[in-house]
């Protein structure tokens, strides 16, 4: 019988729920994973996936864009402005102090915390807190059992409450593919 030991991969990606999804998604990328676990010290606290992050990307209402094409309207002619009286868009800096030449500049770093969502929440606040786990010794026809009731990608590999390795649904599919199962 072939068993989760067999087949689980013991190089884990690990991640910490205070990393930046942006951290994580080039994490993901480099090692070309789908997901990994989320550990707080030894604990295993999560899990997160592609999927989760781009749930919350979906749920997330988009930054601003450019304004949309709006019908005319019919407005006043402004007021000539002439040198020495006070700058027709005084009245808003008054009420905004800390405004200036930097509000700008921020509008236009589209980079910055305001428009960089990725890059300002963490892992912690998308992954999936309950986490599907087996023992290495566990059956693969079980696992994968598991992995199709539950809907999941990767099963935790625990033994003795410590992180093993980790069982994907690429690694049953490599196995099947090699006539190793």
């Amino acid at each position: 019988m072939t068993t989760v030991r067999d087949l689980m991969s013991t190089d884990v990606a690990i991640v910490a729920p205070g990393l930046t999804l942006r951290a994580a998604l080039e994490l993901f990328a480099t090692r070309h994973i789908g997901g990994a676990p989320v550990m707080a010290g030894s604990r295993v606290v999560g899990v997160v996936s592609l999927s989760d992050i781009s749930s919350f990307e979906a749920s997330t209402p988009g930054v601003p864009g450019a304004e949309p094409d709006r019908p005319e309207w019919e407005l006043e002619p402004p007021e000539e402005w002439r040198e020495g009286d006070e700058a027709p868009g005084a009245f808003f800096t008054d009420l905004w102090p800390d405004a200036g030449a930097d509000v700008l500049e921020r509008f236009d770093q589209t980079g910055s915390p305001e428009w960089d969502l990725l890059g300002e929440h963490t892992v912690g606040e998308v992954m999936t807190g309950r986490v599907v786990t087996v023992n290495p010794e566990t059956s693969v026809q079980a696992a994968a059992r598991l992995m199709t009731t539950r809907q999941i990608h990767r099963l935790l590999v625990l033994e003795q409450g410590k992180l093993v390795g980790l069982l994907s649904s690429m690694d049953v599919v490599r196995a099947v593919a090699d006539a190793r199962v």
